[in-house]
Parts: C-alpha cells; sequence; structure tokens
C-alpha cells in the first residue's frame, strides 16, 4: 500500500485554530500523526508522530517536522539547552523545497560537504575539519519511493547556521498537491488543540 492510501484509509480528525488546520491521524497498527497546515498558504508547518513502544505503551511525540514545543516539565531545562554549543538540527518546508537548518556550526562555508548517499536515501554532512558529521534522512522522498540526488542539493551558511535546501522534485510537489486535497476534506472543529491530550481509541 502506498503512501497516500494509508493516510486515506486512516481514521482522521482535525481542528482549526485562527490560521492552523491540524489534523490527527490514527493508523491500524496503532500509530498516531499530526500534522498543521498554515491556511493562507496551504504549507505544513509542522508533523509529529506518536508510536508504541515494545510493550504496547505510548511513547512520547516525535518531532520529523518543525521545532518542537517545550511542555511544562522542559521549562526549567530549556534555557541550557538554549545556550548549548552542541549543534541542533531542525526542519522546515516551503513551497518549492525541503529544508534544515543545523544551528551552532561556527566553520566557514568552504569546511562543510553535503554529500547524497544513494545506497543509504539520506544526505550526510560532514566538515573537513572532522569537527562535525551529521545522517539527514528525508522521510517525504522515503514514503513516495523517491532517492535524494545531488542536483537538488544546495547548502549556504549564516550566523552559525549551516542551510541545507532540497529542491522538491515534480513526483514530490504532485503528491503534497493530492495530500492537500484529503486535508481539505477532513472536518474541523473550531478550538484549540494540543497533541499531548491524543489518547489512542
Amino acid at each position: 500500500m502506498g503512501w497516500l492510501e494509508e493516510l486515506q484509509e486512516a481514521k482522521k480528525s482535525s481542528i482549526v485554530d485562527h490560521t492552523l488546520k491540524k489534523v490527527l491521524y490514527e493508523f491500524k497498527d496503532g500509530r498516531e500523526l499530526v500534522e498543521e497546515y498554515d491556511l493562507q498558504t496551504n504549507m505544513i508547518t509542522r508533523r509529529a508522530w506518536k508510536v508504541k513502544d515494545q510493550i504496547g505503551k505510548q511513547k512520547e511525540w516525535d518531532i520529523e517536522l518543525g521545532d518542537p514545543e517545550p511542555n511544562i516539565e522542559d521549562l526549567n531545562r530549556l534555557s541550557i539547552r538554549e545556550n548549548s554549543s552542541q549543534p541542533i538540527v531542525s526542519r522546515r518546508n516551503t513551497k518549492n523545497n525541503l529544508e534544515w537548518r543545523i544551528r551552532n556550526l561556527p566553520y566557514p562555508i568552504n569546511t562543510y560537504s553535503v554529500i547524497c548517499d544513494d545506497e543509504k536515501e539520506t544526505i550526510v554532512v560532514r566538515t573537513s575539519n572532522k569537527k562535525y558529521f551529521k545522517t539527514l534522512t528525508v522521510p517525504e522522498l522515503q514514503r513516495i519511493g523517491l532517492r535524494p540526488k545531488q542536483d537538488n542539493v544546495s547548502f549556504v551558511h549564516k550566523c552559525n547556521t549551516l542551510i541545507i535546501t532540497y529542491k522538491k522534485p515534480k513526483a514530490l510537489l504532485d503528491f503534497e498537491k493530492s495530500l492537500f486535497e484529503i486535508v481539505k476534506n477532513v472536518d474541523a472543529k473550531p478550538q484549540k488543540f494540543d497533541p499531548n491530550s491524543c489518547k489512542q481509541s
């Protein structure tokens, strides 16, 4: 079964919070997926997964796209995390590109290498001074059976942040168009939505 068919068959519910539409997908295997869309741009701004562990207990939400929202327990540690010198990876999605931002990388632009690994279907980031190495997965491509292509990759370095851009291929653009048709047809309730409150039905 293709990814679009899985989404079509999943149990779906939705709410509208101002200009955001948030859709909860509940799959037959127990996984839950929350996607958040900006209704002004029709673009996805956030994607989070919850799966069960080996003993069937629900795990925390795993943020695939967008920045995580700290819960109350995280507030005391938030300032420590913000001040950390460790590189931090976040994901964005624009109309025509997939984007990764890796903060706290102070090295000059010619230090970085960003290469597609065709065999592992990933993007590999490394520095010539051997101070940083990271493997980036591209789930959007994996779900529709595509491998990342080097010609679609570009990157810049600004304000200690390495910004990696991957140009969306036509197949992904077509998929996202079909996906948004599904999202538009999910009935929504106008209310606040807290993904942490989602319960498995």
